[in-house]
């Protein structure tokens, strides 16, 4: 398993709509794996191989690049960077973190803390206080210098590693750079196929703020079948009800049938199934009540388009501690290539 790569992905800064890094990385990576590369005018990259069909069916699966972040609102006096969040973050999850502010001149890192009083001298009532994201500030340890070199719109990433532990993996931006790795490393395994579909790997900007880029990358694409490529929860954790799970970590991919904007065609999910149980890969079926994901929109661009999405249970989601079970990625690697190999 391509670990290494992975481990570039997640580390590369890139929140919505400051792709940029993240997409000359995949654009290095694919190269001779497509007979057609572009950048659309959003910043998606669009990636094509052509199918031997006279008229072939256009299959396309939807990777989002962007990982959820913030962008730099007000420098104040003293040198303060007080930020925009630009995807969805608890803010229990922020306090005291490592974080790295992109700028023009070069990166600076810098801690992220919210205003108020420390633990020392705060009152009983001060400790109960969950703060609100306008009230977190990066320090840079610059000073008043920092008025020089941070500007206003500057991306704010958190800064942390990728690390294994046991059969897993936790890094930031595994939500969705697992995607990207899933692209990239199943194109790979059928490098040696030739289709007669035509395959299309977008992958794709701002998905975190609304899965902006895959609607525009699928109306340019108009896909017969879209394929999202994302993670979901893994809640099979202290705490959480049995039913209310949605993934357990271990047990294969996730085959996503449904969620806030999106329902499956039905026809699609059960020859993902049988693929699956033919090839003899681990899988289990997913729903969400909420969110969605770039799936959702391959179904609804254009004329519409018959669509799945293949997912990797996640816990602790939108976090710098997210996790995955390295059999679960491998399992969702396998699915995709396999079902490629069939168009």
């Amino acid at each position: 398993m391509n670990l290494d790569l992975l481990k570039r992905l997640c580390e590369t800064p890139g929140v919505p709509g400051h792709e940029d890094r993240i997409r000359d990385l995949i654009r290095d990576e694919v190269e001779g794996l497509f007979d057609h590369v572009e950048e659309d005018a959003m910043g998606s990259l669009l990636c094509r191989r052509n199918g031997s069909a006279a008229e072939p069916m256009k299959v396309m699966l939807l990777c989002h690049m962007d990982e959820i972040g913030f962008l730099v609102s007000h420098i104040t006096e003293k040198g303060f960077v007080y930020l925009q969040p630009v995807g969805g973050f608890d803010a229990r999850n922020l306090f005291s973190r490592r974080v790295r502010v992109c700028t023009e001149g070069g990166d600076i890192l810098g801690v992220l803390n919210p205003g108020g009083k420390p633990v020392h001298i705060a009152s009983p009532e001060d400790r109960k206080k969950v703060p609100e994201l306008s009230e977190f500030f990066v320090d840079t340890g610059l000073g008043e210098v920092a008025r020089d070199r941070v500007r206003v719109g500057d991306m704010v990433v958190m800064e942390e590693p990728l690390i294994e532990i046991g059969d897993k993996v936790v890094s930031k931006a595994l939500d969705n750079r697992i995607a990207c790795w899933l692209g990239i490393e199943a194109m790979r395994a059928i490098a040696d196929h030739s289709p007669e579909a035509e395959i299309h790997v977008a992958f794709t900007c701002q998905e975190e703020v609304g899965l902006r880029g895959a609607r525009t990358a699928a109306f340019a694409v108009r896909p017969d079948i879209g394929i999202g490529v994302d993670t979901t929860l893994a809640c099979d954790t202290p705490g959480v009800p049995e039913q209310f799970r949605t993934t357990e970590q271990g047990k294969g991919f996730g085959l996503h049938i449904r969620d806030g904007m999106f329902i499956a065609d039905k026809g699609l999910v059960e020859t993902f199934a049988n693929l699956a149980e033919a090839e003899e890969i681990p899988y289990q079926r997913t729903m969400l009540a909420a969110g969605g994901q770039d799936g959702a929109a391959a179904q609804q661009a254009a004329a519409g388009a018959r669509a799945i999405s293949i997912v990797v249970g996640t816990r602790y989601i939108h976090t710098v501690t997210e996790m995955i079970h390295k059999t679960d990625l491998a399992a969702a690697r396998d699915i995709l290539a396999a079902y490629l190999r069939t168009v």
